[in-house]
């Protein structure tokens, strides 16, 4: 067995050992476990926003993207001393969530090749009021991202015509995600009851388009909007993050300008991004996620 080679930095003044720098962890296009370490510092200023005070549950590839995968969410008792968790707690169970917060903590994490990050869609100080309401919008072939830029925007439409904002990003495979920021008082059974009422009616208003039910059969060239998502139990991938494709493609956080020129030109090859265009795209736009973090909403549940 090869001999791990080490490396050992500090980062705003804690030290990190990183190992297998030269690794390659996306045989299709050659990106290395250390271009996946430069990725998540260039874009840290923008992702840790968006993970700062939740529970996180990594998603680790120690050998790649082609190799097997695990999920995490118990914090790794050889984690640093100076790494935080957050303690949630749920059916007589409490689970020790790593706490991203800055940079060190990410990298941390970027060096046990958790290549995905799943946040929860709350804050650990208050596990069962999400901040966020999620749609995920899944296609099912022949359909493709352009389906779902469609579906999309007549979710767009619903919520505009409710008072309400939300912004897209892409899952950074195959589908797009719509998030409806609220940071105010809410609770899962409602976010979820409102994400399925949306569903259901855009599933009444284009049966051919739409399926909200969870049945795969029922899915082909139709995009499932998954409205299960809002619940304790699960989580979304984060914005920014990496996902274990063929290349290193980024849910990325996208203009509807874009999701409309989709729809328009029917190129499903138009919102895929890898790390560097993404990193681009940050130096360009600035976060366009900012708002989900901070804008506040309420839901029309009466």
């Amino acid at each position: 067995m090869p001999v791990s080679e080490k490396t050992y930095i500090s980062i705003e003044g804690r030290e990190l050992q990183l190992s297998n720098l030269d690794k390659v962890f996306y045989p299709g296009s050659g990106f290395t476990k250390g271009d996946v370490i430069k990725y998540y510092i260039a874009i840290a200023p923008a992702l840790l926003v968006h993970l700062k005070d939740r529970p996180v549950t990594l998603k680790r590839y120690p050998d790649g993207v082609e190799s097997k995968f695990f999920y995490q969410k118990e914090c790794p008792e050889h984690r640093p001393s100076w790494l935080e968790t957050i303690p949630v707690s749920s059916d007589k169970r409490k689970i020790n969530y790593c706490s991203l917060d800055d940079l060190p903590s990410l990298i941390w994490a970027a060096n046990l090749a958790a290549l995905e990050l799943h946040p929860s869609l709350a804050k650990g100080t208050d596990p069962f009021t999400p901040t966020v309401l999620v749609f995920d919008l899944d296609p099912g072939p022949p359909a493709t991202i352009v389906e779902c830029c469609l579906v999309g925007q007549m979710l767009r439409d619903i919520l505009r015509d409710l008072g309400l904002h939300c912004f897209p990003k892409t899952s950074g495979l195959k589908g797009l995600q719509v998030y409806v920021p609220l940071n105010r008082p809410v609770n899962y059974e409602q976010t979820k009851g409102f994400a399925r009422a949306c569903a259901e009616l855009l599933e009444e208003r284009h049966p051919d388009l739409v399926v909200s039910k969870m049945n795969k059969e029922l899915r082909k060239g139709k995009v499932f909007i998954d409205w299960s998502q809002n619940d304790f139990h699960k989580t979304t991938v984060s914005v920014y993050s990496l996902r274990a494709a063929e290349k290193p493609t980024v849910s990325t956080p996208v203009l509807w300008d874009e999701v409309e020129e989709v729809i328009k030109n029917k190129n499903a090859k138009f919102l895929v991004f890898e790390a560097a265009q993404v990193i681009e795209r940050f130096n360009h736009y600035g976060d366009l996620f900012a708002p989900v973090a901070v804008m506040e909403q309420e839901l029309p549940l009466k």
